[in-house]
């Protein structure tokens, strides 16, 4: 069977301007990343991984070249279909776990689907089983500081997987974590990559957690290095 490529990016330019001078964050990158693959980002700061990751999210827009997801040329969707588009296909992990302190686990979580038609007992079905996929159902009704750290980010992993993304992208979502709850959250991202077929994108510098993906690209100065394969 041959593999699908979730995403395909040919030739991706990013320039930034800053006063006088174009800074070049990305330069004529081309890259394939196949359904199921967690792949990890490397290199150190300025060297372009996060611009990758959030032109591959639609958050950011190259300056030349295509960067495809499922066949979609993202670049040339205007504001409001890119919000579409990323509500739909792209599930958010960040280092601070962004989750609002006055909700509970079970509400943070439900957050995404209340932009969608589904009715409330839909929503609380997927929510649910979201929270359990982290292994947090017993924590629903939680508000976050009544949480551990690891289990915050374990709840905006769930948010992120509840509307059931294609794709789902990770900034640094170790780097608040102690050890334990950061090899806890990392092997919850490589069970959905080998076992739900999701497409795992994480930007790391650090080497232990990038052991958990299946593939490690480094970057510096906004072109790609050295790639690792790791069957981990």
């Amino acid at each position: 069977m041959p593999v699908e490529n979730i995403v395909s990016i040919r030739q991706l330019t990013k320039l930034y301007r800053q006063g006088e001078i174009d800074v070049t964050a990305l330069n004529g990158i081309s890259l394939d990343i196949p359904r199921g693959e967690f792949l990890a980002l490397m290199g150190p700061s300025g060297s372009g991984k996060s611009t990758l990751l959030h032109i591959i999210a639609g958050v950011d827009r190259p300056t030349e070249g295509e960067c495809r997801v499922q066949g979609q040329d993202v670049a040339q969707l205007s504001e409001s279909q890119l919000a579409d588009w990323r509500n739909q296909n792209v599930g958010f992990v960040f280092q601070s776990f962004n989750l609002i302190p006055v909700l509970t686990a079970f509400e943070n979580v439900e957050l995404p689907l209340l932009l969608t038609r589904l009715n409330r007992r839909e929503r609380r079905a997927q929510a649910l089983t979201a929270l359990d996929l982290v292994g947090l159902a017993d924590r629903a009704h939680h508000t976050p500081r009544q949480l551990s750290g690891g289990q915050e980010q374990r709840v905006a992993i769930a948010r992120a997987l509840v509307t059931d993304p294609t794709l789902i992208v990770a900034d640094e979502p170790t780097g608040n974590l102690d050890s334990n709850s950061a090899a806890e959250v990392l092997g919850i991202l490589q069970a959905l990559s080998r076992t739900a077929a999701k497409t795992v994108i994480m930007v790391t510098h650090d080497p232990k957690a990038a052991a958990f993906a299946s593939r490690v690209i480094h970057l510096e100065k906004g072109e790609l290095l050295a790639t690792e394969e790791r069957h981990p």
